[in-house]
């Protein structure tokens, strides 16, 4: 990574996850009053929707689309919106090793973009992706012990969360030399 610093100073890095978002709300500790039960709503629909997301590190600005699926074809797809969020600068992005990161439609992909360049983190370590703290804090913030009563609602919410959020990490402070890291 810090070759890609030296080499790409006004490069920009990304870490990358997806996650998917179910109409089901997520529980978690919550004040109330004392002698009182608090509802959350079970809901019997499956209603799922897949996040790709990439959080640009040295600004906390965060990039997301909702796809379909996860899939090659749709990663394909996301690394073309990242491209586009960025059009001239080479990119490093840091993601982990989900299966459908290196098939065939992504290597294929990646052979015709020279300025977007893959780095894997290590296996079973998703404490190190930053992008895995925005959707905890997304879901904090929206989906945890929601009362929506629609899934497109939710959506929104949650959406709008990751698009007027400012997802500050200091991953980049952490783990590479100060001296690379000033912008």
């Amino acid at each position: 990574m810090t070759d890609f610093l030296q080499d790409h100073p006004d490069g920009v890095i990304v870490a990358m996850d997806e996650m998917s978002l179910y109409f089901q709300a997520t529980t978690t500790r919550v004040w109330f009053p004392v002698g009182q039960v608090p509802l959350v709503r079970v809901s019997p629909q499956r209603a799922v929707l897949h996040y790709y997301g990439a959080l640009a590190l040295r600004t906390g600005h965060e990039m997301a689309l909702t796809l379909p699926a996860l899939t090659g074809d749709h990663m394909v797809h996301f690394l073309r919106h990242v491209l586009t969020c960025f059009p001239t600068p080479s990119i490093l992005m840091l993601l982990d090793r989900a299966p459908w990161h290196k098939g065939e439609a992504v290597r294929t992909f990646l052979a015709t973009v020279p300025r977007l360049e893959l780095f894997f983190f290590p296996p079973a370590c998703p404490d190190l992706n930053p992008q895995e703290h925005v959707w905890k804090r997304a879901r904090e913030m929206v989906s945890h012990n929601h009362a929506f009563t629609e899934f497109g609602v939710l959506r929104q919410a949650f959406s709008r969360c990751l698009e007027t959020t400012f997802f500050k990490f200091e991953w980049l402070e952490k783990y590479v030399p100060t001296i690379l890291c000033h912008v």
